[in-house]
Parts: C-alpha cells; sequence; structure tokens
C-alpha cells in the first residue's frame, strides 16, 4: 500500500491505515499539494488527510484543495506548516450539487488521466533506449555473440558494425577497439548560479528560476521569478539536458530535460552540454542509466538527508567511449523514442496549464461544465 507524505507517495507499507478513496494534503515541511489516492494508504504524519467528505464527491474536494492557499495558514516558522486553526476558518464556495461536483471533477481527471497516459508512454520510451543502451554499452551483446560465434541478431549492416573480440581496459573487459571516458569527458557541465544572486520576486517578473522542485513539477505558483540580468549561461531553454546533483538521494537525484521554455538555472543543478549535437541521445541515456550510481555516490556523503555529486565524482566514474561509427546508427534508432518522450512531455505542460486554468473558473461558476467539456474535448490526442 502506498504511502503518503506531504510530497506524495514516497514508499509502500504493507498496510494500509485509511480506505480508499481518499484525500491528502501536505500539513508541514511541503505545503499546498493535494493528492488523490483510489487505493488505501497510509499517511505519514506530516500530512492531512480527509476522515470525512461530508457527502462531497472525493475527486471533487480533491480538486477543491488544489485552490486553497495554504501557505496563507502556514505558522511561518522556518519549516512551512499549516496552522489548522487556520484552516478551520477558511470559508469556500461549492456546487451544492453532488452530479454537478462530480462532472466538474471528471474534467478535470479526464485531463489528469491523459496526463498520466503519458507519462507512463515516457516511462516506456525510456525504458526501451535504456534497454537498447545496456545491450550495446553495457552487456555488449552483439560484440559477445560474434566472439562466441552466434548470431547478433541484428541486420548484417549493423552486426558488421561490432568487432568480434574483447580487449582489457580501466572498465574490465570492453569491446576491442572501444575507448573508455570519464562521464566528465562527455559533456560541457555548467552549475546554476546562487539563489540569491537573481534577487527573486513573488511579482512573476523576469523568468522562472528553475530549482529541483521545478525539475519535478514544472512552472507553478510557488516558483520565484527573476528579472536581473545575468550571464547568459544560466539561462536555459526548452530540450536542455539539466543533471540535479545535491539533495534526497533516492528522490532528487536524476536527469531531465526541460521543456518549458526560457528560464534561470538555480544552483545544485548542471546543465549539460554534449560535445557535439549527435552525442547527445548517447549522452542523456548515460546519466539515466547511472541513476542507481549517482544515488550511492551521493548516500554515501549523505548529511542531514542530502547527499551530492561533484564534478570530481563525474571525472572518476568512467563509461565505455563507443566509435562513432558504432553511435550514429545507434542514435538513429533511440533519437525518436527521446523526441518523442520530450513531445509527451511537452504535451503534459499543455494539458497541465489547461486544467489549472480551468479548475478555479468551474469551481467557481465563472465557466459552464458544458464549455469546460468541449474544450477538454477538442485537445489533440
Amino acid at each position: 500500500m502506498p504511502i503518503v507524505s506531504s510530497s506524495g507517495i514516497t514508499g509502500s507499507h504493507s498496510e494500509a491505515m485509511v480506505s480508499a478513496p481518499g484525500v491528502v494534503t501536505g500539513r508541514y515541511g511541503t505545503i499546498g499539494g493535494a493528492f488523490y489516492l483510489d487505493v488505501d494508504f497510509w499517511p505519514l504524519n506530516t500530512t492531512l488527510f480527509v476522515k470525512d467528505f461530508k457527502g462531497n464527491d472525493p475527486r471533487f474536494v480533491f480538486y477543491l484543495l488544489k485552490t486553497i492557499d495554504f501557505r496563507s495558514c502556514s505558522d511561518k516558522s522556518s519549516v512551512p506548516g499549516v496552522n489548522r486553526n487556520d484552516l478551520h476558518r477558511l470559508v469556500v464556495s461549492v456546487p451544492i450539487s453532488v452530479a454537478e461536483q462530480g462532472a466538474i471533477a471528471h474534467i478535470l481527471g479526464t485531463l489528469d488521466d491523459k496526463i498520466e497516459l503519458n507519462r507512463k508512454m515516457e516511462e516506456t520510451l525510456e525504458a526501451m533506449a535504456r534497454a537498447l543502451f545496456k545491450s550495446w554499452f553495457v552487456d555488449f551483446d552483439p560484440v559477445r555473440a560474434k566472439a562466441e560465434g552466434r548470431d547478433p541478431g541484428l541486420p548484417k549492416r549493423l552486426a558488421d558494425l561490432f568487432p568480434d573480440s574483447f580487449e582489457e581496459s580501466e572498465l574490465g573487459e570492453t569491446p576491442k577497439g572501444w575507448g573508455v571516458s570519464p562521464v566528465y569527458s562527455l559533456a560541457n557541465y555548467i552549475n546554476g548560479a546562487a539563489y540569491s544572486s537573481f534577487e527573486p520576486n513573488e511579482e512573476r517578473r523576469g523568468l522562472p528560476i528553475i530549482k529541483i522542485a521545478e525539475l519535478k513539477a514544472g512552472v507553478t505558483a510557488q516558483t520565484r521569478f527573476s528579472d536581473v540580468n545575468m550571464p547568459d549561461k544560466y539561462r536555459i531553454a526548452s530540450g536542455d539536458i539539466l543533471f540535479s546533483w545535491s539533495g534526497n538521494p533516492d528522490t532528487s537525484i536524476d536527469t531531465f530535460v526541460w521543456n518549458q521554455g526560457t528560464a534561470w538555472l538555480n544552483q545544485h543543478i548542471f546543465r549539460v552540454i554534449p560535445n557535439s549535437a549527435e552525442d547527445r541521445a548517447f549522452v542523456l541515456t548515460t546519466l539515466r542509466s547511472l541513476r542507481p550510481v549517482f544515488a550511492e555516490i551521493a548516500r554515501n556523503k549523505q548529511t542531514t538527508g542530502l547527499g551530492h555529486v561533484t564534478v570530481e565524482d563525474l571525472k572518476r566514474l568512467l563509461v565505455v567511449q563507443p566509435p562513432k561509427h558504432v553511435l550514429r546508427p545507434w542514435n538513429t534508432l533511440v533519437e525518436p523514442l527521446v523526441d518523442r518522450g520530450f513531445g509527451l512531455d511537452a504535451q503534459n505542460n499543455t494539458l497541465a496549464a489547461l486544467r489549472d486554468a480551468l479548475l478555479p473558473k468551474l469551481i467557481s461558476g465563472e465557466i459552464r461544465v458544458a464549455d469546460a467539456q468541449r474544450t477538454v474535448e477538442a485537445q489533440p490526442d
């Protein structure tokens, strides 16, 4: 059963404390988020969960909570926390009809369901790219098959690109004639600027400042902006590869492709610029495949829940460096998977923006359910 913290599902447990459907929001640490559970779950003590929906539609309650500014109920301590006495005094306006609540929840849920479907498809595409990467550049399946006199299972034009023997290297046994390179040599790594140097503002002037939170959730109402004239090296754009090198080893050390337009890059995140355009898919998949290694490196340096991966770690960590004549056909196979995943991620941004725009208008009655339904149905598949 899922364990739910103030930041969402963070693990699993053999037992459940609350029966589905459930709605959870963070009360300490991370506040303002809401999570809908359609399976039994176990909420942590950093959360508040609904015990009684009082006859209201559960999924509608979930969306209603997403419209509330929980920061106004924060106790203002160094770690954000919801003051429940203030929360109890909040007055909200909701449709009385449960049928109308259900209709609103259905419209918004349709968008969320599409977002989730796209997310799962993205995971499948990434898994396909990583599987091919592992076969060619980790397990060396085509080389091993040729060395053992077996059919590599590839078209002859591809099979002929691989050697039929191995040689010893710093990584151990690697295909004959292939190189070995530090991860750091695969690209140029540019660290983001200190948060304070952006002089962040809450009026959303300028460009969004991208921290690890934005890598996970995108630009949200909590995102701060900056109109300070910073060096261009801290400016990122859609399509950039970003590597978060500091934070929780299990949830923050990761590789992302940014897709929300021009923004400023905060420290603790590298902008990764491959040495050439044709190396992009290889560099991206290499970093993603090394996530467990990076997590372990960070965990070994962990203090107060945080760990990090340094430039020196990237210089010490070695990977195989295939020759260009092997990388080019690999790119031909993998780049379409990467591009398709990026397209799905971009579509999810559009769907999420539409959901967030419709949400307050539907709940307040500013827009009719039928009109919102037509807008949702007009979205491309």
